[in-house]
């Protein structure tokens, strides 16, 4: 007579139903989301003011905070910038910083690139022989503005450059934080600004 062995079989789940795989894929997709630097607005593209005003946004603008950038190394403080509408519809820049040696300065061109609003620019401080290069051409997106034009934050797509921008040299806690609240509402790490210091030496 064969002798008759009974194994006790695991208890092993039955596999989940499509349905419930469906459900474990979205939660997982869900917690990675989550998770991810995006959450936070980056995920987002960078939305400019509605318009901008270039009548009166021109003349000049003094640093108040900036992400440290290279092409800005040499600049110790009193940064400021003034813009001026040319016949051609473009805009003459003028970039001068305190540095350890005096004044620094940068001219530049600036050209329009949304009519709709004139916050979408493109600046060029490349020789003139170079603007044909779309490399030599720099973002310069209007992403902040106050109502009667004190302040404005300014930025670009791809979040690698930011600053806040003031007139006069000093502006309000409140100001200040608005202008603030308009790079975080777009994603940009506001924890990377580094606070200019402004004595009125770069004239």
């Amino acid at each position: 007579m064969r002798s008759v062995v009974f194994v006790r079989r695991a208890n092993v789940p039955a596999a989940p139903s499509g349905e419930v795989r469906s459900r474990l894929a979205a939660l997982v997709l869900a917690i990675c989301l989550a998770a991810a630097p995006g959450a936070a607005g980056q995920d987002r593209p960078v939305q400019t003011v509605d318009k901008v005003d270039l009548s009166r946004y021109v003349g000049e603008w003094f640093e108040l905070a900036r992400f440290p950038n290279r092409f800005q190394r040499q600049c110790l403080g009193d940064v400021r910038a003034v813009y001026a509408i040319r016949p051609d519809g473009r805009l003459d820049v003028v970039n001068r910083c305190r540095s350890d040696d005096g004044v620094t300065e940068a001219r530049g061109v600036a050209r329009v690139v949304d009519s709709r609003t004139a916050a979408k620019l493109k600046v060029r401080f490349a020789p003139a022989v170079l603007s044909f290069l779309p490399v030599v051409w720099g973002d310069y997106w209007v992403v902040g503005l106050a109502p009667d034009y004190p302040w404005a934050t300014v930025g670009s797509p791809d979040r690698k450059y930011l600053w806040i921008l003031g007139r006069p040299s000093s502006i309000g806690t409140e100001a200040y934080a608005a202008a603030l609240e308009a790079a975080k509402s777009n994603g940009f790490d506001v924890a990377r600004l580094i606070r200019t210091e402004q004595m009125g030496t770069a004239k």
